[in-house]
């Protein structure tokens, strides 16, 4: 039950990441947001997500799991039950990044509870499960919105999102155990500041990007002001006795490679989430509802693909499942850049099977990876570092694709002869266009896909340069002992002193 009721928190924290994808042209209508504002609307959720994970993830080990969970859940429904009564993009936008606060005390919690209840020779398949809900809870929410909105609006995706919190919080009080960790020192809250301003100037200033332009000094100067706040935050890190994130930790060359695969994977699966469903409602034609089930054969790969993948790391190691995952990924990028106005379903379905299939491969060799990389004593860290991989990347990936997207379509979409403000509002998403009809729908619908395709080609192009560090920062092995306990992932992992990384032993 504890296993079940963690993977139901995750599944509500993650499904809510996507589901709103696909009330994206319907929301718009509604709203009247624009393609940037749609971007702040998803993005708000994951910036919030990404930048607090790594101090709500040390509250909860601090002073309980089972707490943080209670209230993550908490905040995270009462935001939902807030957003459905508002009709501004700006008053859905700050909503989203409060869910997004409930949301980060929730994920850390979950997989952290769950290597610290269940026991080595359990916790390998146990973190398939979790990988597994990981990956498809995203898809499972398209689904569930996808059906909503056949007979209401958007807001009733955020009455979803009500309902599984509350059914997750009633499972917590009755089924999930306190765990915490007694001797945990005092919140880095400078390193904590550090990290969130970093992350925020990032991200703000690539999704302004379009409007302002990519050249302007203020998206410039934002994106090295961001660079440079991180890089604050990493050298306040190496200072620190007790510090938030060691930087340290990125010398194990399992526990870099884990981080670095699951943000790109997620940079790649939640941008191209967000563009896809665009396309499938408003350059197609579908209904909420077929646009959500077009994404099945994604689900139907990856989840097999998921399970598998512990015997095939038993059997070969990780670099090999782990390499062809991202292979995978990056081919089904390709495929989809020859997606049309009118292109066949089959050229779709064909993308979304590679795309769940190599998911499926990549996710579970690369949170093993991370979690395996650390002793007991860190494991509460493991996992916020596999959480905030994912929502980073997954906040970086809407982002940058969405906003490659959003400068390519406004950049092809030339309606000379029309009047300003129709020519102004057709510019400012494909919902408008379509909304207006005629060639401004015709000509917008073409520009779409010319921004879908560049972004697209970005998402492979990350995802083949993902395979390459993965498979060379995996090329050799650690020490042999601790490389064999980690290709019998059936018999789960290794202990934690073979596991632990040689810069922490004197540590702990």
């Amino acid at each position: 039950m504890v296993l079940l009721v963690t993977c139901l928190a995750l599944g509500t924290v993650v499904a809510a990441m996507a589901s709103l994808n696909v009330a994206l042209p319907d929301l718009a209508r509604d709203t009247r947001a624009s393609q940037t504002d749609l971007s702040w609307i998803v993005d708000a959720y994951s910036l919030v997500f990404a930048s607090l994970l790594l101090p709500a993830g040390a509250l909860g080990d601090r002073f309980g799991r089972r707490k943080a969970l209670l209230a993550g859940l908490a905040v995270f429904g009462g935001g939902s039950a807030a957003a459905v009564f508002t009709t501004s993009p700006a008053v859905l936008t700050g909503l989203r990044g409060v869910l997004g606060v409930g949301a980060a005390l929730v994920m850390p919690a979950t997989l952290s509870t769950i290597t610290a209840t269940f026991p080595s020779a359990q916790r390998a398949r146990a973190v398939s499960v979790w990988a597994a809900v990981a990956g498809a809870g995203a898809l499972l929410g398209v689904l569930a919105t996808g059906t909503l909105l056949e007979q209401w609006t958007w807001r009733s995706a955020f009455w979803l999102n009500v309902a599984l919190a509350a059914l997750a919080l009633v499972g917590t009080l009755l089924f999930v155990p306190e765990s915490a960790e007694a001797d945990q020192p005092r919140l880095d809250a400078k390193g904590a500041l550090l990290s969130v301003i970093g992350l925020v100037a990032l991200v703000y200033s690539i999704i302004e990007a379009p409007a302002r332009g990519w050249g302007n000094p203020a998206t410039v100067g934002g994106i090295g002001v961001g660079f440079l706040v991180l890089a604050a935050f990493v050298l306040y890190e190496l200072r620190r006795r007790h510090p938030l994130l060691d930087p340290r930790l990125f010398r194990d060359r399992h526990f870099a490679a884990g981080s670095l695969s699951i943000t790109l994977q997620f940079f790649v699966f939640f941008g191209f989430i967000f563009v896809m469903m665009q396309y499938l409602q408003l350059v197609r034609g579908d209904s909420a509802l077929v646009a959500a089930t077009s994404m099945i054969p994604m689900a139907l790969a990856m989840m097999p693909a998921s399970r598998l993948t512990p015997r095939l790391v038993a059997r070969f190691g990780f670099r090999a499942p782990w390499t062809l995952g991202l292979v995978a990924v990056s081919a089904a990028m390709g495929v989809l850049t020859q997606v049309g106005t009118s292109s066949s379903y089959w050229v779709i379905g064909t993308g979304l099977l590679l795309l769940g299939a190599g998911m499926g491969l990549a996710m579970t060799p690369a949170t093993t990876a991370i979690t395996d990389a650390l002793p007991r004593s860190l494991q509460s860290v493991g996992s916020a570092v596999n959480d905030l991989s994912r929502e980073l990347g997954g906040a970086l990936g809407i982002a940058v694709l969405g906003s490659v997207l959003t400068a390519s379509y406004r950049s092809h979409l030339h309606l000379p002869h029309a009047p300003v403000a129709v020519a102004r509002a057709a510019r400012s998403s494909l919902a408008a266009a379509h909304a207006i009809g005629g060639p401004a729908a015709e000509q917008g619908r073409g520009a779409f896909i010319d921004g879908m395709h560049t972004a697209l080609l970005g998402a492979a192009v990350t995802a083949a340069l993902a395979a390459v560090a993965v498979a060379t920062l995996m090329r050799s092995p650690r020490h042999p002992s601790r490389h064999a306990a980690h290709t019998k992932v059936e018999g789960g992992p290794a202990t934690h002193a073979e596991t632990r990384p040689a810069g922490l032993r004197s540590r702990h």
